[in-house]
């Protein structure tokens, strides 16, 4: 019987370890899909620092504060379910889980008043290099959050019906990663668009 769980447990961390490569894995793809639009942004940057300058004085500083704000709180909110997860906390698990979809949701929000601002002061995508670069950059990350919620609230689902323990969390933690990626790729973005002029 030991050697049983014994070897349930050795099953249980491969498990954990293969799953961990798959999404650094997948990371990895992803750092370099922005890494490119970092890089672009930056070569126009340097090529029209005047164009670049007066446009990203345009962008509302406040709301992308507060969507910072909100992100990093965020991931504060998913690193502590998964430290409750690992003690066995499944209720604290669910309502940290829940608080991180709500934010992540007032983050898209925000997004969506701070591009109803841009449209009706008459600024889209095809205004200038600049906007270009910003909405393309916002709504990629965007949808990176709408398929953070998605997985999240998958997440949710399984909790609710006691799909993790102490034992067994691997799909949480996974999830925690991908969260923790969408929070930094923000944490370049905004001082990038809306603070470097």
């Amino acid at each position: 019987m030991p050697e049983e769980r014994s070897n349930h447990g050795s099953r249980t961390a491969d498990a954990f370890e293969t799953a961990k490569l798959g999404i650094w894995a997948f990371l990895a793809t992803e750092v370099l899909l922005f890494g490119g639009l970092f890089t672009a942004y930056t070569v126009f940057r340097i090529n029209y620092p005047a164009l670049f300058h007066t446009e990203h004085l345009k962008l509302n500083r406040l709301l992308g504060l507060i969507n910072t704000l909100v992100l990093i709180t965020s991931s504060l909110t998913m690193a502590l379910g998964i430290a409750a997860i690992r003690r066995g906390r499944r209720r604290l698990l669910e309502l940290c889980l829940l608080l991180t979809i709500f934010m992540a949701a007032g983050f898209l929000g925000i997004k969506y008043l701070e591009w109803s601002e841009d449209f009706a002061r008459g600024l889209y995508p095809d205004t200038n290099l600049f906007f270009s670069l910003y909405f393309m950059m916002t709504g990629l990350h965007g949808l990176h959050v709408i398929g953070g919620i998605t997985v999240l609230a998958t997440m949710l689902i399984m909790a609710r019906r006691g799909a993790f323990s102490e034992q067994y969390h691997t799909p949480v933690e996974i999830s925690g990663l991908y969260w923790h990626f969408v929070d930094l790729v923000w944490i370049y973005l905004f001082p990038l668009l809306y603070l470097i002029g």
